[in-house]
């Protein structure tokens, strides 16, 4: 230890100076005979630093007190080319660490400096090693009392684990390789203990669609079965889940992730190949959710909005574009409810979180527009500019009522990149340990801190952070705390307030965040769904999916993943063209007006499993010189047709000149904006002149003047006939001038073409061209009704 001191600057002693002038010569004893025996080696490898991977893989108890043992465990292994000789593995411990500023310098060391990596324990608390293959990983094991590692005052110490050893090039000891970590020592109560708030993220990626099935329960339909993974055991969703229900922390949840898991409770279809198929995973995700239900019950839950949309992007791209920050309010109100039909629980809503805590005056303009007044930013974003020697407590007054709840960076960021190895996992754990202890030690004020981790840890991250936490919460120093205790405490007055401004906002976030373009393909969509919506007889089922949908495109879990973000609003849109394109005009050809007047059938057809409604059909010429259609240009006639069928309009026209009249029939939504694609067809007009109507009167009137003399002549004739042949005859021939033919010979009865003064059908009607629920379209050369 007096190693150390004097290496960090204090004066040494005459005596010291002496010990240590002769342990350097006797030092160089080894050396010097190396060098008469072999050429000079490269300084690099002289110092052998390197040449032996040490991994430390397992620290028990990550926080010991007296009279524990300590366990260190984990492997070494020769990277170098020749074998390692007379190997031991020793612990060292260093001096105290007295700032958190040290202990990041520590860990970024990589060569070994004696008096900087502190003392060998020594004695039988090493492991030896009679050789080291190169490429073979040896595993070693150290127990040592806690008593003999002589720590001094409560505070932080590092932990080295040391091999020292010779090869055939340099034949004497030395240490080739070195892992250090910290040990941090609180073995009594701290007079004042940090106040520490965990927040544990349940969060994923956007994983239903739009599209929901026809039938009463609208089966929804997801992109993949991705989240029947993350939530079956061993998946993170899942160790999330059983790991933090564990720990006294505030569980912060997307909603999104709720209403997909209690989506997947029921019946469910899968994306797969161009189609569907049924999903299976029904009993994971009600396991899933009675286990979140029992975890939170008694504990304080932050909803986030909806699908978590981010607040960063929509800040900066998203604004100008309008509309946007609707969704933003639709996703927070969606979060209650959500939350409270699937957990039966009460959310709190009053906190927005920017992606990494990274705050700008506009970010917090945005946040807070949708009901939220706190804000959960970092350290590193919103930094401390008073010079001030130890970290303020989280809340902090930034103006207009707003309060920045500022997570502490180095605790934030502990467990990021991979942990899936054993060693880094147990690095990890140890820094995050010795950074809030020597944040505690700090200064004698009681403080509250935060710890705000990534939204989505993956699943070896979230077990290291669950030991930390554990460790964390067993400690002396720190006790926990919710997170609306802590944006309520009491601010430090010489803690910043400043938000930084736009210009400092990190350029590789600002990099990922949702572009402008996005923002207005949200806009196109929520636009035809307006005017979608309106014409249906029950909205519901498609409003509550597509703004779903749309709160899902604008969500966080995008960053990074442009190319799917793209191809999600994109079949969301085509989806809602798919169902707007269910109501349309059947096609029509060619129609033929003979007469002055007549009315023109045009058909609407629904598709849709759903009634429509509040639908206006218009009829326009564009010649009303040569067709008009009803008292004007154009006609309009209200539609409503039924789920699944089609519906016939007629419209009154009237001919004004023969010739060929292009008619456009078009439905529009009641406050009149057109709704789908026009039908045009061509009506022929062929009108009747008097001219025609005379000469055809004319001739009707020589028909009927030839009848009646065919008559008398006829009659006539049988008079003559029956003075000849008596009065029998005479009587024949009289019935038959009053009945010409017999029964039997009557075809034109048969064949009906004998009509009844009174029977309003005549010959010459033709039939309607369309009927009522007919969906095909007109004939070639139809013609109208009269």
């Amino acid at each position: 230890m007096a190693e150390a001191a004097d290496f960090q600057g204090t004066s040494p002693s005459p005596a010291r100076r002496w010990l240590r002038r002769t342990g350097a010569l006797l030092a160089g004893t080894p050396l010097l005979a190396g060098l008469l025996q072999l050429p000079a080696a490269p300084a690099e490898a002289a110092s052998g630093t390197g040449t032996v991977a040490v991994s430390l893989d397992s620290l028990t108890p990550s926080v010991p007190t007296d009279g524990d043992t300590l366990t260190v465990s984990g492997t070494v292994t020769n990277q170098g080319k020749q074998a390692v000789t007379d190997a031991q593995v020793d612990l060292r411990v260093g001096p105290e660490v007295n700032t958190r500023s040290a202990i990041d310098t520590i860990s970024g060391r990589t060569d070994f400096q004696p008096g900087l990596d502190g003392d060998i324990v020594g004695g039988k608390y090493a492991e030896k090693f009679a050789k080291l293959t190169p490429g073979v990983a040896q595993n070693f094991s150290i127990s040592v009392p806690v008593d003999e590692l002589d720590l001094g005052s409560d505070g932080v110490y590092q932990l080295g684990v040391s091999l020292t050893g010779e090869t055939a090039a340099q034949q004497w000891q030395q240490v080739l390789g070195i892992q250090r970590t910290f040990l941090p020592w609180q073995p009594e109560d701290a007079d004042s203990k940090t106040k520490t708030t965990v927040l544990w993220p349940l969060v994923s990626t956007a994983h239903m669609t739009a599209e929901t099935g026809s039938n009463e329960q609208q089966t929804p339909v997801f992109l993949d079965d991705d989240l029947a993974k993350e939530i079956a055991p061993g998946g993170r969703l899942e160790q999330m889940l059983s790991l933090g229900k564990q720990l006294d922390v505030t569980w912060v949840i997307d909603p999104d992730l709720l209403a997909s898991v209690d989506a997947m409770t029921r019946a469910y279809r899968v994306e797969s190949g161009g189609g569907t198929v049924a999903g299976t995973h029904q009993r994971v995700a009600m396991d899933w959710l009675a286990e979140l239900q029992e975890a939170v019950a008694d504990k304080e839950i932050v909803a986030l909005p909806f699908s978590d949309p981010d607040l960063a992007s929509l800040a900066h791209n998203g604004t100008s574009v309008t509309g946007s920050l609707n969704h933003l309010k639709e996703a927070t109100d969606a979060a209650i409810t959500t939350v409270r039909t699937v957990l039966h629980v009460t959310p709190n809503t009053d906190f927005a979180w920017p992606v990494e805590g990274a705050v700008d005056p506009s970010i917090v303009k945005v946040a807070t527009s949708a009901g939220a007044d706190k804000v959960i930013a970092r350290s590193d974003s919103l930094q401390e500019l008073g010079g001030l020697t130890y970290t303020p407590s989280a809340a902090r007054p930034i103006g207009g009522g707003t309060t920045a709840v500022v997570a502490d960076a180095r605790l934030s960021t502990a467990f990021q990149g991979d942990l899936t190895k054993a060693s880094t996992a147990t690095l990890a754990v140890q820094k995050f340990l010795a950074s809030s202890l020597a944040l505690n030690v700090q200064t004698d004020k009681q403080r509250s801190i935060v710890v705000a981790p990534q939204r989505m840890p993956t699943a070896s991250q979230a077990r290291a952070m669950a030991d930390a936490v554990s460790a964390l919460q067993d400690g002396d120093w720190s006790r926990s705390q919710d997170l609306t205790a802590a944006a309520a405490a009491k601010p430090d007055t010489s803690a910043t307030t400043r938000v930084p401004a736009a210009s400092a906002y990190p350029s590789v976030l600002r990099k990922r965040e949702l572009s402008k373009a996005a923002f207005e393909e949200i806009a196109t969509t929520q636009a035809e769904l307006n005017k979608f919506k309106v014409i249906l007889s029950d909205q519901s089922r498609v409003v509550t999916p597509f703004g779903r949908a749309m709160n899902r495109e604008m969500s966080t879990s995008w960053r990074g993943r442009a190319a799917e973000a793209q191809r999600y609003r994109t079949s969301v849109k085509v989806y809602l063209d798919s169902l707007t394109d269910q109501v349309k005009l059947i096609d029509k050809s060619e129609t033929k007006l003979s007469g002055r007047s007549a009315t023109i059938p045009v058909t609407v057809q629904n598709n849709l499993v759903q009634g429509v409604e509040h639908l206006v059909l218009r009829l326009t010429s564009t010649s009303p010189n040569r067709l008009k259609i009803g008292d004007g240009d154009y006609q309009e006639q209200q539609v409503e047709v039924s789920g699944g069928h089609s519906q016939s309009v007629k419209f009154t026209t009237s001919a004004q000149a023969n010739g060929r009249a292009t008619v456009t029939a078009q439905l529009y939504t009641e406050d009149g904006q057109a709704y789908g694609d026009p039908v045009q067809f061509d009506v022929r007009v062929t009108e009747f002149t008097a001219t025609v109507m005379l000469v055809i009167g004319g001739g009707f009137l020589l028909l009927v003047l030839a009848g009646f003399r065919m008559y008398t002549q006829r009659k006539r004739a049988a008079a003559r006939e029956a003075e000849e042949g008596g009065p029998d005859e005479a009587d024949e021939v009289a019935d038959a001038t009053e009945n010409p033919e017999a029964p039997e010979d009557r075809p034109a009865e048969e064949s009906g073409t004998r009509l009844d003064a009174d029977d309003p059908q005549q010959p010459s009607d033709p039939a309607p061209d369309t009927a009522a629920e007919s969906a095909d379209p007109s004939g070639t050369g139809e013609r109208v009704d009269r």
